[in-house]
This record gives C-alpha cells, structure tokens and sequence, in this order.
C-alpha cells in the first residue's frame, strides 16, 4: 500500500496497511544465518538429523524470521513523503508462534498501532504477523517500532 505523508498515514490507525507476497525460507537461507549468526544448532543445520525430530525436519531460526520483517514491510508499506529515512526502533513484544519450516513460504501482514511525534520525526508502531502459507498458526506475531527522521 502507498501511503502518502504523516497525514494520510495517521487515518490509517488500527487498519491493516500491507500484506507481503510470499517469500521462501530456504534451506540455503537458513544456513546462511547459521553461519553469519554462529547459531549451527542440529535442527536448523542438519537435515538428516532434523527429519528424524518432531518437527520432521529443520526449521528457520526465530530471529532469521524476525530478521526477514524489514523486506517484508519494505514490499508491504510505501510510505511517502519528505522523510530523511526511516529506523527500527525496537519491539515492545515478540512471540515466535509456530516453527517455520525448511521451504515454507512466508509472508508479512501490518496493522497500524499508532503514530506519535518524537523530537526529530514520528514513531510508527505496527502489529506485524508472520504467516506461514497453509498453517493455522502465524510463525511470529510482533509490536515493531519504526522511527520516520524528518
């Protein structure tokens, strides 16, 4: 979705704003993050192992999950306006939901929270879900705080 300015965006409060297209969470990818992380854990890294678990398989790590929101809003959210750029700020509350599994596809869905000035720019505060396609349950459900420089 394009959104255009602080004004437009502050009608938005409490509406979904952007949904991602699908994006999949290979066994490549994780293995990258193993790597530039130092997390090698067996059931992101070792397929043979992994298979054998209750999870039937090796998953993505959480934070590679998490890691994956900024593309996931970038793809979402257009905001426009005369901005110098944009900051995540943080997370006021994070949960890692259900596993996200070698080969799944992914995708972002954003509800705005809220918009408050702080010196310098405005806070964003979104609701950001992680779906995985074809379960029940969203991989990460999350309140992310993104700060607009002006």
């Amino acid at each position: 979705m394009t959104i255009h300015g602080k004004d437009e965006l502050e009608k938005l409060i409490g509406q979904e704003v952007g949904v991602s297209g699908w994006h999949e969470v290979t066994q490549a990818r994780i293995d990258q993050f193993a790597a530039a992380t130092g997390d090698d854990q067996w059931i992101h890294t070792d397929p043979v192992r992994a298979a054998a678990s209750p999870l039937g398989g090796t998953i993505a790590h959480g934070f590679l999950t998490l890691s994956l929101l900024s593309i996931l809003a970038h793809e979402a959210i257009d905001l426009e306006g005369d901005f110098a750029h944009r900051l995540n700020y943080g997370l006021n509350r994070l949960r890692f939901t259900a596993p996200v599994r070698s080969g799944s596809r992914i995708r972002g869905r954003f509800v705005l929270l809220s918009v408050t000035d702080v010196a310098g720019g405005f806070q964003i505060a979104y609701t950001a879900t992680v779906e995985i396609e074809g379960a029940v349950k969203p991989a990460l459900v999350a309140e992310w705080l993104v700060r607009v420089v002006t």
